[in-house]
């Protein structure tokens, strides 16, 4: 019972002790307890970015696009869509944002790079070929299906790889093989970025944007036909002309939301060695599309033999 007094007297000194020193430091505790709650608040919202919590909590779009576009998770250090877009794409998508199908596009997306599964392109190369060149600078628009789905391969710009893959997809063997035959000249193969091009006004376009490793078209019908639809139909919407290269039937479903009244349509199977030779090899499409932009729009033409 001695015992027992002793220790109840001293905890009783500490108690008084800690009120004490609590009340002369009061401007401190208080200080330093609302750092705490913003640190609490920070993870949420790190949380929130990396994915962690379902679309359905979400009450911002912000978040969801920042979870999509950014590449380091954190709101301050990466600009969200659409501000991540030059002025006029930006203008011209802003309103995608608030529509239910980029919601679920974008949970899908942050899920998928949130998860085991390896996703190409990287994040900040998801949106390249609309960052890379703004709508009144289109010449030329090449549609592809969805990105390479290997190791090393995509881009963010459709049939384009790095220069240093030392084997390059059958698809673009075949593009270049096209192209020496249109204007008798040779190809340097080991140049494949495609960046030359779209310095010269040609969008590079998937209407598809991500896909998982070794697993081609898996993000099909997740919301982002739907997005490149839209694309087009502002690509469509321009008053001056559009030279549109269509190769294959996915790209050819397109058609019907081109005015060729005013835009030019030139379509080809695709150049996959499955399909190149029932007619993409031979097509033409690179030197007929010079001819409209010199002859018809009094345009400078593509110089499709750099593709650096």
């Amino acid at each position: 019972m001695r015992g027992l007094r002793c220790i109840n007297a001293l905890a009783f000194t500490a108690s008084q002790k800690f009120s004490v020193f609590v009340l002369n430091n009061l401007s401190y505790v208080i200080g330093l307890c609302g750092a705490v709650a913003q640190l609490g608040e920070r993870v949420v919202r790190n949380d929130e970015v990396a994915g962690s919590i379902p679309a359905s909590s979400i009450k911002s779009s912000n978040i969801c696009m920042t979870r999509l576009m950014n590449t380091n998770h954190e709101e301050n250090k990466s600009p969200r869509f659409p501000n991540n877009l030059p002025p006029i794409w930006r203008e011209k998508l802003r309103s995608e944002c608030e529509k239910p199908y980029f919601k679920k596009l974008t949970s899908f997306v942050s899920a998928e790079f949130s998860s085991k599964q390896t996703i190409y392109p990287e994040r900040d190369k998801i949106l390249r070929a609309l960052q890379l060149l703004d709508l009144p600078q289109v010449k030329v628009v090449i549609l592809g299906q969805d990105p390479y789905h290997g190791k090393n391969q995509a881009t963010g710009l459709c049939f384009a790889v790095p220069n240093d893959l030392k084997i390059k997809p059958p698809s673009l063997v075949n593009i270049f093989k096209e192209i020496s035959e249109n204007f008798s000249t040779s190809v340097n193969r080991h140049q494949s970025e495609l960046l030359s091009w779209v310095k010269q006004g040609v969008l590079l376009l998937n209407t598809v944007l991500t896909v998982r490793a070794g697993l081609p078209l898996s993000h099909r019908q997740k919301g982002w036909e739907i997005f490149t639809d839209e694309v087009i139909k502002i690509l469509n919407e321009r008053t001056e002309p559009i030279i549109f290269l269509l190769w294959g039937s996915s790209a050819q479903q397109k058609a019907t939301m081109i005015n060729t009244q005013r835009h030019f349509v030139l379509k080809a199977p695709h150049p996959s060695p499955l399909s190149a030779h029932r007619g993409f090899l031979g097509c033409g499409h690179f030197k007929s599309a010079n001819d409209i932009l010199t002859n018809r729009l009094g345009k400078k033409p593509i110089e499709w033999t750099k593709t650096e």
